[in-house]
């Protein structure tokens, strides 16, 4: 029972509120319950301060309503006091004598002041800035969205970390708004604080005068006290509510508590403050200025700047000697050139060629140095983790250096020796890739994304937030890099897989399926037919994970005399799951289609010699087909799906060697590939007339 009571705690609590503007309360329980609300609020308050993220407080619009309702109830029991009794208890008549001092008008004076700093300045500015961030927050989320669809599409995250981060989103959006809404709460308490006030003030007076018979001067500042002493307490609660409220959405820029941050942002800049030491020496000496309380700040100032910047001078050059090689070999002690070449075994060093090299400009060493708190390496080994995952196969480690042969912001992406991607990148500055319509301009260097093609603009990072609310997708440095990398290296995946790997993967898989292994490999399927084969299937964006149905499919294929391309066709049919999760989006899969004449004719083009079948089709069908098929892939420009040619199972193989030669993102796939439970929709077929022809064709029809 009690701790079902417990649970609900929040509930009865809210409840016994609302009841505390209706039921009498005893002037010893009201005390307790105002200290308990100004208590409440310095807690919020300092809570407010020390988070560095507003979600931390998520509770915040809620808990606002509580509190406010909270105070509006002790309002209520202690204006129906200070009505029926004239003794509201100890803590409104103290604070009331406090704030008055025996001068009532100073004291009302005063108390207006309060209120109105905390209505005109403090809740205003507090409403304003919830505003401007729920809206901007709102305009922000599918920039947002995009940011993360990108990171998760190019290894840098997984599909749960991309999942809390949306989650994230979406409770930032739901908190915004709520602050917005709560806002107004806060200035209604505000507004009511003063009609509460005049309330108190004149009925007291009435009612003092009417049941008392007192003279009006005694009833005025009995009352006068007791009124002033009842906003007093409700308004140092809302006062510290209405900054915790300005404190929260304020958050946004921060990177820490609020203490750690002015303390860090102040000490960050030393020049500043040594100048402000100055200026305010300068003005102790001028005729009729405070000499005193001048010198004494100026001189404070100057000390602590001079000091600040005495210490980060200093750190700076441990960081500097810290970078600095340790040891050095003496130039004496290393041996020439030549002299190392003269050993034999050394020129053979010279011959390996690394699978995988990235080539860095000088300025971009920072971001690969993790002394320097570079993060490439850390991201590359998440990106290979994420594609082990994914496609069942393990990229090699990627080997980084700098290349003195490249410009400052450049680098060159080798696979096995040869340059087969190269961008250039602002340290400095955000990508912002540029969306179909945008909703405003952004000023920039115009560039093109360099993974995908994308126009683009580099902007400085005070620019970033007016990017995302026009609609750009803004990444930083090293994700342009790192995505470049991962895209080049998804392309070449399968030149990285050789036979010392395939033989790996086998020797993995024998852990799990010993007797499949044994039966299977190499005795029914040789080494260098399943590294072929899995190359093939990587080649063409088909995950190997599920190596035990390869080989098993692949072992029946070659056990009923099936070329090495009708084998890959026959495995291909096996793994149709996996090539449906990887094509169709939310059960749909857009297509291009073949007319059954295109095909017919294809299939007569297969001609077979020695070395085996190969497509032989003359350079009209070609020529048709290919300018057909540029004319439909356009189709899929505002389609977030890869382009897919369907084709039957007989011409799958030959037909997609032939497209990518001219569309290398552009996948061919088979019926028998594609599961029951897919609804396809075909975008274009493609027919075995000329353009020209199939449209004098329609008019005539």
């Amino acid at each position: 029972m009690l701790k079902r009571i417990l649970d609900n705690a929040i509930a009865l609590f809210v409840v016994v509120v609302v009841m505390f503007l209706f039921i009498p309360l005893n002037p010893a329980i009201l005390d307790i319950l105002l200290v308990v609300n100004i208590g409440l609020s310095i807690m919020i308050l300092m809570i407010t301060m020390n988070i560095s993220d507003a979600l931390e407080f998520s509770i915040f619009p809620s808990l606002l309503l509580i509190t406010t309702l909270f105070r509006l109830g002790m309002n209520v029991s202690s204006t129906r006091m200070i009505l029926t009794t004239g003794d509201p208890g100890v803590v409104i008549r103290n604070f009331g004598q406090l704030i008055t001092q025996g001068d009532i008008v100073v004291g009302f004076v005063i108390f207006f002041i309060i209120v109105l700093v905390q209505l005109i300045v403090i809740t205003k500015g507090a409403e304003r800035v919830s505003e401007v961030a729920a809206r901007f927050t709102l305009d922000a989320m599918p920039g947002k969205q995009m940011a993360i669809d990108a990171d998760l599409s190019s290894g840098l995250i997984d599909e749960q970390q991309a999942r809390v981060r949306r989650e994230k989103i979406q409770k930032e959006a739901d908190f915004y708004g709520a602050m917005d809404g709560a806002t107004k709460i806060v200035k209604g308490d505000s507004t009511m604080s003063i009609i509460i006030t005049v309330i108190n003030l004149v009925g007291g007076v009435i009612i003092g005068m009417v049941m008392s018979g007192d003279p009006i001067d005694v009833v005025m500042s009995r009352y006068c006290i007791l009124t002033i002493g009842d906003g007093l307490v409700s308004q140092i609660p809302s006062l510290m509510i209405s900054t915790a409220t300005g404190m929260i959405v304020t958050r946004s820029v921060s990177e820490g508590s609020l203490n750690a941050d002015v303390v860090g942002q102040f000490k960050a800049q030393p020049r500043a403050i040594m100048t402000t030491g100055v200026i305010l020496l300068i003005l102790a000496v001028i005729p009729g200025t405070p000499t005193v309380p001048l010198f004494i700040g100026g001189a404070a100032l100057l000390g602590g700047g001079f000091f600040l910047n005495r210490r980060m001078d200093a750190q700076r050059q441990a960081a500097a000697a810290s970078a600095q090689t340790p040891a050095e070999i003496p130039e004496e002690a290393a041996p020439s050139e030549s002299d190392f070449y003269k050993d034999i075994n050394n020129v053979y060093t010279l011959l390996s060629v690394e699978p995988v090299e990235m080539e860095f400009g000088y300025s971009l060493i920072p971001l690969v140095d993790e002394r320097h708190g570079g993060k490439l390496i850390s991201r590359v080994v998440i990106f290979r983790r994420q594609y082990a995952q994914d496609m069942g196969f393990v990229i090699p480690s990627i080997r980084m250096h700098d290349s003195s042969t490249l410009g400052t912001n450049q680098y060159a992406i080798r696979i096995k020796g040869e340059v087969v991607a190269e961008g250039e990148i602002l340290v400095d500055y955000y990508l912002a890739l540029e969306p179909p319509n945008p909703l405003g301009e952004i000023d920039g260097i115009e560039t093109i994304e360099p993974a995908y093609g994308i126009p683009s603009r580099w902007i400085l990072p005070e620019n970033k937030e007016m990017a995302e609310i026009y609609g750009y997708n803004v990444i930083d440095p090293l994700s342009v890099m790192l995505t470049h990398l991962a895209e080049t290296v998804k392309k070449h995946a399968y030149e990285l897989l050789d036979r010392a790997e395939t033989i790996r993967l086998v020797e993995n898989l024998k852990q799990s399926s010993p007797e499949l292994v044994e039966e299977a490999v190499p005795g029914i399927i040789p080494y260098a037919k399943l590294e072929k084969l899995l190359r093939g299937l990587l080649q063409e964006g088909v995950p190997i994970k599920d190596l035990g149905t390869i080989i098993e499919t692949a072992a029946d294929a070659f056990s009923q005399g099936r070329d090495l391309d009708m084998a890959t066709e026959q495995v291909r049919g096996a793994l149709a799951r996996t090539i449906t999760r990887r094509f169709c989006e939310d059960g749909q899969l857009r297509v291009i289609t073949l007319d059954a004449e295109v095909e017919k004719r294809i299939i007569s083009s297969l001609t077979r010699n020695e070395q085996g079948v190969y497509l032989a089709m003359g350079p009209e069908l070609m020529q048709t087909i290919i300018s057909q098929l540029a004319e439909h892939l356009k189709k899929f420009g505002d389609l977030s799906q890869t382009p897919v040619i369907l084709v039957s199972q007989v011409i799958r193989g030959y037909f997609s060697r032939m497209i990518t030669q001219f569309y290398p993102n552009v996948y061919v796939l088979s019926f028998n590939e594609i599961t029951n439970n897919v609804q396809i929709q075909a975008l274009g077929n493609i027919t075995a007339d000329a353009p020209a022809q199939a449209q004098r064709r329609a008019v005539a029809t």
